[in-house]
């Protein structure tokens, strides 16, 4: 069983059991999180498609992590025979969330 979801503007297929990395989420360590955006649902074979959303689909999710920082990404502009150096670097935020159900 899986579905898909909007977590903090951006959609993820979600399944069971699953841990996943979404933009930072405002939640306390060990809280539960309820997402009701579900735009599809697929039991074993049977597909519920929303339009947009279904009103009855739920995921819950538990909070592992609230703050994970991502990858360091460097960003650095030069411009030849000019002297010009710049270099800066951005880590995105991110909360560890755990699956636990989906209702449909």
């Amino acid at each position: 069983m899986f579905a898909i979801v909007t977590i903090a503007g951006q959609q993820f297929k979600v399944a069971e059991g699953q841990t996943i990395f979404v933009h930072q989420l405002e939640a306390a360590e060990g809280s539960s999180l309820t997402f009701d955006q579900v735009h599809l649902v697929d039991n074993n074979g049977s597909v519920s498609v929303g339009t947009p959303v279904l009103k009855s689909a739920k995921v819950t999710a538990t909070m592992v992590k609230p703050l994970v920082l991502g990858d360091k990404v460097i960003v650095f502009k030069k411009k030849r025979r000019k002297g010009y150096r710049l270099k800066k670097g951005h880590r995105q935020h991110f909360s560890e969330i755990k699956i636990n159900a989906i209702s449909a």
